[in-house]
C-alpha cells in the first residue's frame, strides 16, 4: 500500500500549510522516537518505546483531531499523535524522564501520556484497559447532551483480540456513543504476527458484526488517513454512532527497548517493507508537488533536532519526584478513607 510520489497532489481540503504541519508532526515524531532510544542505549532512561512506520497515520488522525472539544484516548505507540493534538517535546521527554514536573508526577510508565489540557485519557499498559473508559467517556458526552464532541479511540492490532476490545465496540454500537475505534494495524503484536492473531485478517470487517459501519485505509498516506478519520469523527459527533476504522501501517522498529524483534521476524522483511517508510515518501510528495522545496525541508529539519535537544536537556536538568509526594496525584481530593 505505498504511497504514490507524483506532481499530482488530492490534498482533501487540505491547505499547504497544514500539509506542512503534517509533515513536520511526522519529522518530530520520528526524531523524538529515536531520542528514545538513544537515551535508552545512554543508559539515562530505562524504557522506551517506538513509533516508526506509524508516522502518517498519527499526523493524519491528529490533523481530524478538534482540540478543545473532542477526546483522545491513546494506547502507548501513540507519540505523534500526542503531538499532533497538541503535547509538546518538553512534556514528551517529562514522560521519557519520569520527572517530577511531568503530568503523572513522573509515576506512569514512558510513553503513556496523559494531558487533561489537550484532552487526553490517561491510559495503562494492559491491553484494551483503556477502551472501557474511552466508551464511558463517549458515553458521559452522549448523557450530557453534548453536541459536536466525540472520542478517537486507538489500539494496536493484537489488541482486537482482548474481550474487553469485543465488550467496549459492542456497548458503544448498543447505545450510539460518539466514539471512533482506530486500530493501528502494524502488522506485530509484539512478536505475534498477524496471521497467528486472527482467522479474519481484515479487522475492520468485524464491523458488521456490532452494526457499525467499518473502513479499511492506507496508514502510509497522512492525507487519505486525515480524510478517513474526519468523516469518522463528523459521523460521530453528529450523533450517528460509532466507526471502525483500520489503518495499515508497519512497525520498523523493535516492540521496544527490551525487545530482539530479529527473534521473530527477518532483517529482509523489515527492508522489504521500509520501501512504504512514510516519512521519506511524505517528503517526496510534498516536494514534487510544490508544497515545500528542498530548502524548505532542510530548514524545518533542523529546527525539529533544535528543538528535540532542547528538549531534552530542559527535561533532563529538572528534578525526580520526592518520597514526601508519594500520597499526591493518587486520587480526587482527600485519599483517606475516613474523610
Amino acid at each position: 500500500m505505498a504511497v504514490k510520489t507524483t506532481g499530482a497532489l488530492d490534498k482533501r481540503g487540505l491547505t499547504d500549510e497544514q500539509l506542512r504541519r503534517l509533515f513536520r508532526t511526522m519529522l518530530l515524531q520520528r526524531q523524538l522516537d529515536n531520542r528514545g532510544f538513544q537515551l535508552n542505549r545512554q543508559g539515562k532512561v530505562p524504557f522506551a518505546l517506538g513509533s516508526e512506520g506509524h508516522e502518517a497515520l498519527q499526523a493524519g488522525a491528529a490533523m481530524a483531531f478538534e482540540r478543545g472539544k473532542d477526546l483522545l484516548a491513546p494506547y502507548y505507540r501513540d507519540l505523534g499523535l500526542c503531538l499532533g493534538v497538541g503535547l509538546t517535546p518538553y512534556e514528551i521527554m517529562l514522560s521519557i524522564f519520569a520527572r517530577a514536573a511531568d503530568h503523572n508526577g513522573g509515576r506512569q510508565f514512558p510513553n503513556h501520556y496523559s494531558s487533561k489540557a489537550a484532552g487526553i485519557l490517561s491510559f495503562s499498559s494492559i491491553l484494551a484497559a483503556h477502551i472501557p473508559h474511552a466508551v464511558g467517556a463517549a458515553y458521559a458526552i452522549k448523557y450530557r447532551g453534548e453536541s459536536g464532541r466525540a472520542v478517537l479511540c486507538t489500539c494496536g492490532d493484537g489488541t482486537t483480540s482482548e474481550g474487553e476490545w469485543h465488550e467496549s465496540v459492542n456497548f458503544a454500537a448498543i447505545h450510539a456513543l460518539p466514539i471512533v475505534f482506530l486500530v493501528e494495524n502494524n502488522c506485530w503484536a509484539i512478536s505475534t504476527p498477524l496471521s497467528l492473531q486472527m482467522g479474519q485478517p481484515h479487522i475492520w470487517k468485524r464491523a458488521a458484526g456490532y452494526g457499525i459501519p467499518g473502513k479499511r485505509f492506507n496508514g502510509f498516506d497522512p492525507i487519505e488517513t486525515y480524510a478517513c478519520v474526519k468523516e469518522a469523527l463528523e459521523r460521530a459527533r453528529e450523533g450517528k454512532g460509532p466507526t471502525l476504522l483500520e489503518g495499515i501501517c508497519y512497525r520498523f522498529l523493535a516492540h521496544s527497548t527490551d525487545d530482539n524483534d530479529l527473534t521473530y521476524r527477518t532483517k529482509e522483511e523489515i527492508s522489504e517493507h521500509r520501501k512504504d517508510d512514510p516519512v521519506p515518501r511524505f517528503e517526496s510528495l510534498l516536494v514534487d508537488a510544490g508544497v515545500m522545496s528542498e530548502a524548505n525541508v532542510s530548514a524545518m529539519k533542523r529546527a525539529v533536532l533544535a528543538e528535540t535537544n532542547e528538549a531534552t536537556d530542559r527535561a533532563e536538568a529538572m528534578p525526580y519526584v520526592q518520597p514526601d509526594d508519594l500520597y499526591t496525584h493518587v486520587h480526587e481530593g482527600a485519599w483517606e478513607p475516613w474523610q
